[in-house]
C-alpha cells in the first residue's frame, strides 16, 4: 500500500466513524406510461456492444456534426460584432429542413471548425437509437442526485465501460466535466481536513497541489474552493515546464503531493509531457491526476486517451474526462480506484449536490463508447486531417486542436469575420479566456471533415493569416491563464 492509498483509507475510516460515508444504490427506472414502452434492464448484449450497429467509413449523417445553419440576422450581427443574447427573430421556433429551404436567403450554411465533437458521434444513428429507446422506455428517468434516486443501471453500466476504457478499477459519473474536476479537487482537499486534529491541518499537513499554469478553469475553480476551505496549498508551475515543477516539488516540505494537469490543452492544442511527468512521479511519489477531456476517444489505439497514447496508463492515478466532446453526448466522469470513488462521492460537493445525468443521455454515452472503440477509422481520419493541415500550411501542429495566435483582439475578430464571410464557423478566442496580446483562432478538426474541407479552410486562412509567422509564433509562445 502506497502513502496515498493509506491516506485515502484513513479518510474513509474517519468518514465512516462520523457516519458520513455515502452510497450509490442503482435502481431500475419504471417504464413510461405510453404505448410501446417496456420495462427492461440494459441487456448483456447492449453492455458488450454486440447488438450495436457500427460502420466502416464516413456516412452522410456524419456531416450533420460539422454543418450548421445560422440566420441572416445572426450572420449580420456576428459580421458587425453586434452583441447578442440569442434572441434573433428567427429563433422563435424550431425550423424544419423544408422550411429552411423555402426561406431562400434567410439562412446561411457554415462548415463548423470550432466544435468539440471530434469523432462526429453526435449524429451517429446507433447513438441516436440508444437515446431514443431509453427515452421511450423511461422518459428522462428519475430526477434527483445520484445519491438519492438518480443512479440507475444505465449509469452503472456506463461507469463500468469507462473504467474499462481507462484501465481503472472503477469510475464515478458526474453531470459535467467541470463538475468532475471540481468534485475531485475538493475531495482531495478534504483528506487533510479529515485527518487533522480538530479538522484544522497545519500548513505542512495540508495537501500540496501542483497545477499547470494553463489548466482548465474547472481545475482552477476546484483548487480555489479547496484552498478556501484551508485543505490545500497551491503551487502553479510554468506551462509544461518540468524543470520548474521538479524545483517546486523538491523544495516542498509537505508529504501529501498531487500534480494535476490537462493532458491535451484546450486552447493551445499541445500535450502535457506525460513521459516526463511519470518520471517525476516515480522520483517524488506524488498522486498524478490528468484532465483527459480532449484526449479521450481521440488518442490511443482504443481511444483510451493521452495516457494510452504515451503508454503510461498504470502511472496515472486519477483520470478525469468528459462525454460532451469526442463522445458526442454529455456528462463527466472520474476514473479511479474504488476507494477514491467512495471518497469523492462522499466529499465531492459538485457531485453530491447535482442532479444526475438523464437516463437517455447515459444510454447514448454508453453506445458512444462502443462505437468509438469499434469504429477505429474515425481516429485515423482525425489524425489524417491533422497531417493534411500540416502539409498545406507548414504549421507544426501536434493535435486536432489548432491554436492560431494572431495577437490583438481586433485582429482575431477580423480574421473570424473573414472566415465567416467565406462560410466557416470559427470563433475568435479573446480575454478573459486568453491574455490580451495572445488572442487567437481556435480551430478543431473532426473525423467528419474531409480533405476538401481542409483545403478550402486553409485557402481561406491564407487570405487573412501569414502561415510562416503563425507557425513560428504559436510554437515558441507560452501563454498564461489569467
Amino acid at each position: 500500500m502506497n502513502s496515498w492509498d493509506l491516506w485515502v483509507e484513513q479518510a474513509l475510516s474517519r468518514l465512516d466513524s462520523q457516519k458520513l460515508l455515502r452510497s450509490l444504490r442503482p435502481i431500475l427506472p419504471s417504464k413510461a406510461n405510453h404505448p410501446g414502452s417496456q420495462q427492461t434492464c440494459p441487456s448483456n448484449s447492449s453492455f458488450s456492444g454486440d447488438a450495436l450497429e457500427v460502420f466502416d467509413g464516413l456516412r452522410h449523417w456524419d456531416r450533420a456534426s460539422v454543418e450548421v445553419m445560422i440566420s441572416e440576422t445572426t450572420y449580420q450581427k456576428w459580421l458587425k460584432d453586434v452583441p447578442s443574447s440569442g434572441d434573433d427573430t428567427e429563433c422563435d421556433k424550431v425550423w424544419t429542413e423544408n422550411e429552411v429551404g423555402a426561406c431562400g436567403g434567410k439562412f446561411r450554411k457554415l462548415i463548423l471548425f470550432s466544435g468539440n465533437d471530434y469523432l462526429g458521434l453526435s449524429s451517429h444513428p446507433t447513438i441516436i437509437k440508444a437515446a431514443t429507446e431509453a427515452v421511450q422506455r423511461h422518459g428522462m428517468g428519475p430526477r434527483g442526485s445520484a445519491l438519492i434516486c438518480g443512479y440507475t443501471y444505465y449509469h452503472r453500466l456506463l461507469e463500468t465501460s469507462l473504467a474499462a476504457l481507462k484501465k481503472k478499477e472503477d469510475c464515478l459519473l458526474c453531470p459535467t466535466g467541470f463538475a468532475a474536476n471540481m468534485a475531485f479537487v475538493t475531495a482531495v482537499g478534504s483528506i487533510s481536513l479529515l485527518l487533522a486534529a480538530g479538522g484544522k491541518p497545519s500548513l505542512d499537513d495540508r495537501v500540496a497541489i501542483f497545477s499547470d499554469a494553463l489548466n482548465h478553469a474547472s481545475i482552477i475553480d476546484g483548487i480555489r474552493l479547496a484552498e478556501k476551505q484551508k485543505g490545500v496549498a497551491v503551487y502553479v508551475y510554468r506551462h509544461c515546464d518540468m524543470f520548474h515543477l521538479n524545483e517546486l516539488l523538491t523544495s516542498c516540505r509537505m508529504k501529501k503531493k498531487v500534480v494535476i494537469t490537462d493532458s491535451l490543452f484546450s486552447m493551445d492544442g499541445d500535450f502535457a509531457p506525460m513521459v516526463e511527468l511519470v518520471k517525476l512521479r516515480k522520483k517524488h511519489g506524488f498522486l498524478l491526476a490528468i484532465d483527459d477531456a480532449h484526449g479521450t476517444f481521440v488518442c490511443g489505439a482504443t481511444g483510451g486517451g493521452a495516457a494510452e497514447k504515451f503508454d503510461c496508463e498504470k502511472d496515472v492515478d486519477i483520470c478525469v474526462g468528459t462525454l460532451s466532446k469526442a463522445a458526442g453526448c454529455h456528462g463527466g466522469f472520474i476514473a479511479c480506484s474504488k476507494k477514491w470513488k467512495q471518497l469523492i462521492q462522499s466529499r465531492g460537493r459538485s457531485f453530491i449536490f447535482s442532479t444526475s445525468t438523464p437516463v437517455p443521455v447515459a444510454a447514448a454515452a454508453h453506445a458512444a463508447i462502443v462505437v468509438a472503440k469499434k469504429e477505429i477509422w474515425r481516429r485515423r481520419a482525425i489524425w489524417n486531417r491533422v497531417q493534411d493541415f500540416r502539409d498545406l500550411t507548414g504549421i507544426p501542429i501536434t493535435s486536432n486542436i489548432i491554436s492560431l495566435i494572431v495577437g490583438s483582439e481586433a485582429m482575431a475578430l477580423q480574421a473570424s469575420r473573414h472566415l465567416l464571410d467565406l462560410g466557416f464557423h470559427i470563433s475568435a478566442i479573446r480575454p478573459p479566456t486568453v491574455p490580451h496580446n495572445l488572442c487567437r483562432l481556435r480551430i478543431t478538426v473532426s473525423a467528419a471533415h474531409t480533405l476538401e474541407d481542409i483545403r478550402k479552410l486553409t485557402a481561406a486562412l491564407s487570405q487573412c493569416i501569414n502561415f510562416r509567422e503563425i507557425g513560428f509564433y504559436s510554437s515558441s509562445c507560452s501563454t498564461a491563464k489569467l
